[in-house]
């Protein structure tokens, strides 16, 4: 692979941050949708050199800024899921928020201060997939947490306030313990590979030289810190009050790419050391099948359409830890398969019920819906397309990174995982079939929303990114090998091993 130093990664960083004073600036302006126009067209941009970056790297290009930042095929599929989504999310939210500030949930200033967020959110993802620091690893994430939080307690009411800092309190917790186990790899691998023990391009050789007890003990602090980035059982208390109280294009970015974060680092660190001990693949797929099942039973139970798809999350993110978790190359590749698609599925879903609540005056709770497919065509397409995606079924996405993932998991032996992530898959599909039918094809209930009579479909620019995540879903589905480089490229760079 050809080494070039490249300025690159370093302006996907900055850029967004130069974008938040852009928006600062067109928004203290009083522009007429200068704060979203600009927004919006940082992002185009960033979209724009995550495709250069891209490019790139399928070239067979390792892109460096020094030593510090590094793009190998895992970032710049990581920066093009990153980029892309939050443009999506921006174009949906120009006209959400507006509502929001129309009915009292937002004012100017607060408006301001989104859009400003979620590009220092953006800076901040970034910079967490090209760092080749471990500690700054641990920084960029913490970086990434606090942006998120802040857009978690948008509105201020004492529910989104409480969520904020619940998932404040709660990740950091967790993530100490990431940064405990580096530091404890860290100072057995020193005194064999220097300063260079700390870089991520050196895990390979850190999980050969330390000891077996103490790489055991790391592994084990770090899951626990990845996990609960992502929102793993047992700790994912703070996902479902985050993902339900935040506005709804933040809840996007919650399900779609930060807790893809978790799942990075795992790929990063702990899936180096899964050939070297053999009780990891073993011990991660025990967790991961655990918050299969519960998180999608305690889906199934939920009445708010936003806490059931934030509890689906923490069922769907394990089939992503129980593939890296491996340490295989089919494992590994299964895993951030399902990355790709879950980010697109769940994106598609979180927006199509704003775009239900934009359409009914905030209501989202299933036994006040009903019959809406006639009224809202688009959303309802969008919705049951993606219910049936993150279900498994053919031909969509998500059932080819399934079937991978199971295949990955029968290599290894693990049977019994195997049937756990069929069953889950199994209850996905029903839980969000039921309540895409209980929203939008069921006769509304006598209690159903008043707002709920007299909807009708959202705007264009309301339902155009749900349209092309839809689309995407649908052509990833029926052509898988237009991921297949981009996918084994990363593949690849997750077991390098220098």
């Amino acid at each position: 692979m050809v080494q070039i130093d490249s300025i690159l990664p370093l302006f996907l960083i900055l850029w967004p941050l130069l974008g938040a004073l852009l928006v600062f600036l067109a928004g203290r302006g009083g522009l007429r949708w200068g704060r979203e126009g600009t927004a919006i067209l940082v992002m185009i941009v960033q979209l724009a050199l995550s495709i250069c970056q891209s490019s790139a790297s399928l070239g067979g290009k390792l892109l460096l800024f020094g030593s510090g930042l590094r793009v190998d095929g895992l970032s710049a599929l990581m920066g093009l899921l990153i980029n892309g989504v939050v443009l999506l999310v921006l174009i949906q939210a120009a006209r959400y928020m507006k509502r929001e500030e129309e009915h009292g949930l937002a004012d100017r200033k607060s408006l301001l201060l989104f859009y400003m967020l979620v590009l220092i959110f953006t800076a901040a993802m970034n910079w967490t997939v090209t760092t080749n620091h471990l500690i700054l690893l641990y920084v960029a994430m913490e970086a990434s947490t606090l942006a998120s939080a802040l857009l978690v307690a948008f509105y201020r009411k004492k529910a989104s306030l409480e969520a904020g800092y619940k998932y404040v309190l709660l990740v950091i917790v967790g993530m100490t313990f990431s940064l405990l186990g580096m530091v404890l790899l860290f100072s057995a691998a020193q005194p064999l590979l220097g300063a260079n023990a700390l870089l991520l391009t050196h895990m390979g050789q850190v999980a050969r030289l330390v000891p077996k007890n103490v790489a055991l003990v790391g592994v084990g602090l770090m899951t626990v810190g990845f996990a609960t980035k992502a929102g793993v059982v047992p700790f994912h208390a703070w996902l479902p009050d985050a993902h339900s109280e935040a506005p709804t294009p933040v809840s996007a970015l919650l399900s779609g790419l930060i807790i893809k974060l978790g799942a990075y680092g795992l790929a990063r660190t702990v899936t180096l050391f899964a050939p070297v001990l053999s009780g990891i693949a073993p011990f991660i797929a025990l967790l991961a099948s655990v918050s299969m099942l519960a998180g999608i039973i305690m889906a199934l139970v939920q009445d708010d359409l936003k806490r059931m798809l934030a509890f689906s999350s923490v069922s769907q993110i394990s089939y992503l830890f129980i593939g890296l978790g491996l340490g295989t190359h089919l494992g590994v590749y299964s895993g951030l398969f399902h990355m790709v698609n879950h980010t697109l599925i769940k994106a598609l879903l979180f927006l199509s019920v704003g775009a239900v609540m934009y359409a009914t005056g905030g209501e989202r709770r299933i036994s006040r819906l009903g019959g809406l497919a006639g009224r809202m065509p688009v959303t309802s397409f969008c919705f049951i397309l993606g219910a049936l995606a993150l279900g498994g079924l053919p031909p969509l996405n998500a059932f080819l990174s399934k079937f991978s993932l199971f295949l990955a998991l029968g290599e290894a032996h693990l049977w019994w995982a195997v049937a756990i992530a069929i069953l889950t898959g199994l209850l996905t599909l029903a839980c969000l079939v039921r309540a895409g039918y209980k929203v939008f094809w069921a006769p509304a209930a006598g209690d159903a929303s008043p707002a709920a009579a007299e909807v009708r479909e959202v705007p264009f620019s309301l339902y155009i990114s749900m349209v092309i995540l839809a689309g995407l879903c649908l052509l990833t589905g029926l052509f898988p090998n237009i991921l297949y480089p981009l996918l084994e490229s990363a593949t690849r760079a997750v077991l390098t091993v220098w």
